[in-house]
């Protein structure tokens, strides 16, 4: 199966990305390079994309689809926290934009045996970077009940969490949980049946919350999220796509504390602290009516951006 992916708030990147044909633009979830390709189009010969997934698939669709581009590629294989040591090693200090589509992509969601799904049966990985050894079997297999409860309510925002990991638990027992059809089917037996009937899918908060733990998506966003603005040059963008609320109001609170500079409490009339506004400009844009309607997975995507004082 090839890699496919429909990316989300396209002309929304591009317009608010690529402010300078030459400039060096670093993809940092690249994905398939449905966005890497669109800002390479947007580039000259003096320009530059440099684009980072720590998915092996993603890299060759995306060495792939890159091919015959008039600027400069490099498609490089690591985590986008390791993103400074890649721009280390190219030897490249300061960039024009720094770019984010955080969480899972169409083609890991549609392969089943990749674990992501609850949509389809396949083995409990769940795993970004196939080389980690952590993944959603070792979770749910091994996690405390109260780990568990803890987890699936924080990163599912999920109110029968308890219930869930319980249910888990008390399976696991009798044999281990090793496929995404048997943690769905202990799920929905968890869930009482009126909750069932409403709202998404039974087990759709749940794997989100495995799939953070497994990928550790959270932990890392926030220090992330200002190294990048500290890699920007002046008049430099940054722009993250975040699909829940959970990655977007740590992308918000971040990029706002950023803008404020001035760390001081309220009651202090002059800043000792002596901190200036990182960034200007804080945006937030979402998905056309249209586009919800061509693609019902964009629904909750959010593109927020700043650029750099």
């Amino acid at each position: 199966m090839g890699f496919v992916h429909k990316s989300v708030l396209l002309a929304e990147s591009i317009n608010w990305m690529i402010t300078d044909p030459d400039g060096i633009y670093l993809d940092c979830t690249m994905g398939g390079a449905g966005h890497s390709r669109a800002f390479a189009e947007r580039l000259s010969p003096k320009g530059r994309i440099i684009g980072i997934d720590q998915d092996a698939d993603a890299i060759a669709a995306a060495t792939e689809k890159l091919q015959g581009v008039k600027c400069n590629v490099d498609v490089i294989r690591s985590n986008f926290k390791d993103f400074g040591t890649v721009l280390d090693s190219l030897n490249i200090d300061k960039i024009t934009g720094i770019f984010f589509d955080l969480g899972v992509s169409s083609y890991q969601l549609d392969t089943a045996e990749r674990g992501f799904s609850y949509m389809q049966d396949g083995p409990l990985d769940m795993r970004m970077d196939n080389r980690q050894k952590f993944d959603a079997a070792y979770i749910v297999n091994h996690y405390k009940e109260e780990e568990l409860t803890e987890l699936i309510y924080n990163y599912g925002e999920e109110r029968w969490s308890k219930r869930i990991a319980q249910f888990i638990v008390a399976e696991r027992k009798v044999k281990p949980l090793t496929t995404t059809g048997e943690l769905v089917a202990v799920i929905k037996k968890a869930i009482p049946k009126g909750a069932r009937q409403a709202g998404p899918h039974p087990a759709k908060r749940t794997f989100q919350a495995i799939r953070i733990e497994v990928n550790n998506e959270l932990n890392i966003l926030a220090d992330v999220v200002t190294e990048a603005v500290g890699r920007l040059s002046p008049e430099g963008r940054i722009g993250v796509i975040t699909f829940h609320s959970l990655e977007d109001r740590i992308v918000k609170q971040t990029l706002k504390k950023l803008a404020r500079g001035c760390t001081c409490p309220p009651q202090l009339v002059i800043c000792v602290c002596g901190k200036t506004p990182q960034v200007k400009r804080v945006t937030a844009f979402a998905p056309t009516d249209e586009e919800v309607r061509e693609n019902p997975r964009s629904r909750s995507a959010r593109l927020r951006g700043a650029i750099k004082t």
